[in-house]
């Protein structure tokens, strides 16, 4: 024990004494013992509290709590509605099935300090991330919102959509990313950069393993846009949505020259020209529909199929509106679209990229209730040629489709690839290498139908039989060859045509021999490069029995870490 010397509180069992003029010391469970000097009084180091409210009361504090997490600002709300925008909650009760969400980490708060963060501690972080169910089926999404922070990606923000993404790998389910963000939040530095860094590392990790999609409804700008392009479908709104690397202020300090943010980063833009965004809407209801629909083709994951739904008779449909829609004459335009609306169940089909490379068509549809991916030449844009756009395109969805086990349905109607020094020098040979790498790779069932050109190159590598397609069917109006029988002419024949008194007369007669010897309907069959000649009114059975035929296809990937894809 210390003398009266001491000066400071001595602790005793739990309680603080302190020395006093009688000399005595007390404590709780002590008899009165004679010191020095003094009298003692006693500090208990529990302080004295109000009794513990009930659970009733915390039951209240709890609710109140937890509606003003789900409310937020009201001003912030109403200006949010001002710029035509959803709130993330809203946005997610249109996604969602009712009453289907589970929030994870609504009282969520960023940790950070310095800048006046440390007096703006928001729950939620500008993020509503969670779980629920689209017809039933699970998914998992986060939503940013602008209201809080401008939806600015902080540490705390960055860390919930990390466990969404760890959660829905772990599930096998589909994830869907609503973006609306101004970018990094500044105040954070490095650990809102660090935290960007951890989403694409599990975007790319996610890859082919469940579906990624994004919805652009609002700004999602720098490194943020990598995310987006990182997902395997990316929906944009007109007029609210932008996605750029750097905004129209830096744009112009750097190049002198003063853009919108649409013309910049617009809907349009990335749907038209750079193929970033997948389906562009007008408004965002009709927007969130179209997800809800595209989520109802995908499976869940790759080990899963696709959702099928009852056969509709389709092995023995009979369609003769296709022998009158596509002109037997090579050289005539026409939809690929109506083709596709006459071999698809209920006429459906959804389309990818419709504004972007328009030459090839790419959609998921479904044929006697399976799901299948749809691709085809558009004769009526640039005569349905390939060029780079069109290949990367193509290339993209035959490598989705084979990663999630749906089948492929060629249309092939094809003069070659865009020639051109500009094609040339933008790469097309690697472009166009791109697809048929894709093609090569694919193990998921493959049906190729040649409905009138299917010439050089471009015939390879729309999946021809050479390439590995399982089943080739032709129409009689097929045309198989190296080049058109007018360029074949012209190259085999070109002293004679020279030297003919009559050159237009001797080419239409030689014209004439190669089509009727090279590019006759049989040829390729006899060859065993066509499984067989079908009736156009009989193809869209015909398919439906090849999908039937092969929808059991086992065909492993050779022993490899992965092959080099022509980038």
């Amino acid at each position: 024990m210390s003398g009266p010397s001491d000066a400071g509180a001595q602790p005793i069992d739990d309680v603080d004494v302190v020395p006093l003029a009688g000399g005595d010391r007390r404590g709780p469970g002590h008899h009165r013992r004679s010191v020095p000097s003094g009298e003692a009084r006693v500090i208990s180091l529990h302080p004295v509290t109000e009794p513990e409210p009930g659970m009733p009361l915390l039951r209240k504090r709890r609710d109140e709590l937890a509606a003003h997490v789900a409310e937020g600002r009201m001003d912030a709300v109403r200006r949010q509605h001002s710029l035509g925008k959803l709130t993330a909650r809203e946005r997610l009760a249109l996604l969602l099935d009712d009453d289907s969400f589970t929030e994870i980490e609504p009282y969520r708060r960023h940790q950070a300090r310095g800048l006046g963060l440390e007096e703006n501690r928001p729950y939620t972080d500008g993020v509503v991330a969670g779980s629920g169910t689209i017809d039933g089926r699970r998914v998992f999404v986060y939503a940013q919102d602008f209201t809080v922070f401008g939806g600015s990606l902080g540490e705390a923000h960055a860390a919930k959509i990390h466990k969404v993404l760890d959660l829905a790998v772990a599930t096998g389910s589909p994830v869907i990313a609503l973006n609306d963000s101004g970018g990094a939040r500044i105040q954070e530095g490095v650990l809102a950069l660090n935290g960007y860094g951890g989403i694409f590392r599990r975007q790319v990790e996610a890859s082919g393993v469940i579906p990624q999609i994004s919805v652009i409804l609002g700004p999602c700008a720098g490194g943020a846009a990598y995310s987006p392009a990182l997902a395997d479908f990316t929906f944009m709104v007109r007029d609210t949505g932008w996605m750029f690397l750097t905004g129209p202020d830096v744009v112009e300090a750097v190049t002198g020259r003063r853009v919108s943010h649409d013309e910049l980063g617009g809907a349009d833009t990335h749907g038209r020209h750079s193929g970033v965004a997948t389906v562009v809407h007008d408004d965002e209801e009709s927007c969130l529909a179209d997800v809800r629909y595209l989520v109802s083709l995908l499976p869940r994951n790759y080990l899963e199929r696709p959702p099928a739904e009852p056969e509709t008779g389709a092995t023995a449909d009979w369609r003769p509106r296709l022998a009158e829609l596509v002109p037997a004459e090579p050289n005539r335009p026409y939809d690929m679209r109506d083709v596709f609306t006459e071999i698809a169940d209920d006429g459906e089909f959804f389309a990818l990229h419709e504004a972007w490379a328009p030459n090839v068509l790419c959609a998921l549809a479904r044929i006697d209730g399976r799901v299948v991916g749809l691709v085809g030449n558009q004769p009526c844009v640039l005569a349905g040629v390939l060029d780079g756009p069109a290949s990367q395109k193509a290339a993209r969805f035959v490598r989705f489709c084979d990663a999630f086990g749906i089948p492929l349905v060629t249309l092939v109607d094809v003069p070659g690839f865009l020639p051109g020094v500009d094609e040339e020098r933008n790469g097309i040979i690697r472009q166009g290498a791109q697809l048929l790498h894709a093609y090569c790779e694919a193990t998921v069932p493959r049906i190729q139908v040649i409905l009138r050109k299917a010439y050089g190159g471009a015939y390879i590598v729309m999946d021809s039989r050479s390439i590995g397609c399982d089943l080739s069917l032709a129409w009689p109006t097929n045309q198989i060859a190296v080049m058109g029988a007018e360029g074949a002419v012209n190259v085999l024949f070109r002293r004679e045509l020279a030297a003919a008194p009559d050159p237009a007369a001797l080419r239409a007669r030689l014209v004439a021999e190669y089509v009727a010897e090279y590019l006759n309907p049989q040829y390729a069959a006899e060859r065993g490069l066509v499984d067989d000649v079908i009736d156009p009114a009989d193809t869209r059975a015909a398919i439906a029995r090849g999908l039937a035929m092969l929808q059991d296809k086992r065909k492993p990937g050779p022993q490899r870490k992965h092959g080099n894809h022509p980038v």
